[in-house]
């Protein structure tokens, strides 16, 4: 399904009044074999999408919280083969979309053409690399395509308008609307015209508008999809998970649907 399963997921969900709620989780924090348990867990509390890291040696966009999953999940010796291939296990029966969210050098380390065709094997249906340019998506788009996996641009608040407007333009599943200047982690608050922006990337985008970055609260969660489509929340998400405290999650996913907000 890929694209298609991502977007009809984003649909479903905008059209009943709901805003989306895509967590992240590191793949392989606490071992893969919680994996397919933690997705499907992420699925039953209402999760519209998943977004799932790969521990990488060097992640620029990460904060201190996700580079510790990582780093628990590099000890155990999760790999980004190993990831798919727990994917794989549950593809035919997981009706959750996935997001795999990876650096450039794992991708030409494995391969471009035969990374797309794996992921899309594996049940795959979106891709974020957030140190890959636009001026260098030619490298992997056109192995994308073929396999039908979406790639979400990020949309940084250093951009200029006339670069945000191509990025808003060109993104597929859903724009990833920064929220902040440099990497994840938890805030406590946003600047103040930040609802501004993300209702003009709104007017600019083919896609919905998801913030992320410092998503951490439920308050976060309604007060920010007052001007977008959703949240993505990882920090907070992962800290969670890593502690065992699933009821805040399952409070954060709840804080985007239309029957809390109208309370």
């Amino acid at each position: 399904m890929g694209k298609q399963k991502l977007d009809q997921a984003f649909t479903e969900v905008l059209e009943r009044g709901d805003k989306a709620f895509v967590p992240y989780i590191m793949a392989g924090d606490g071992g893969l074999d919680q994996l397919n348990e933690q997705l499907a867990f992420l699925e039953e509390a209402g999760a519209t999408a998943v977004e799932l890291g790969i521990a990488f040696s060097d992640p620029v966009a990460d904060g201190p919280t996700i580079q510790e999953a990582g780093l628990r999940a590099l000890k155990q010796g999760v790999s980004l083969s190993a990831v798919l291939e727990k994917l794989q296990e549950t593809k035919e029966t997981r009706q959750l979309p996935i997001v795999l969210m990876t650096y450039i050098n794992p991708i030409h380390a494995y391969g471009v053409e035969a990374f797309a065709a794996t992921c899309a094997d594996a049940g795959v249906d979106g891709l974020i690399i957030p140190d890959l340019p636009l001026e260098e998506e030619g490298m992997i788009v056109p192995a994308l395509q073929k396999n039908a996996i979406a790639l979400i641009r990020l949309a940084a608040l250093t951009s200029t308008e006339e670069r945000l407007v191509e990025i808003a333009q060109r993104t597929e599943g859903f724009l990833y609307a920064v929220t902040v200047t440099g990497t994840t982690g938890v805030r406590s608050a946003f600047q103040e015209n930040l609802g501004e922006h993300l209702a003009r990337l709104r007017k600019q985008s083919n896609a919905p508008v998801l913030a992320g970055f410092g998503v951490s609260t439920p308050k976060h969660v309604t007060s920010l999809t007052e001007h977008c489509d959703g949240v993505v929340v990882g920090s907070k998400i992962v800290d969670a998970l890593h502690k065992g405290e699933r009821e805040e999650i399952r409070a954060l996913i709840a804080a985007a649907k239309k029957t809390v907000k109208e309370q």
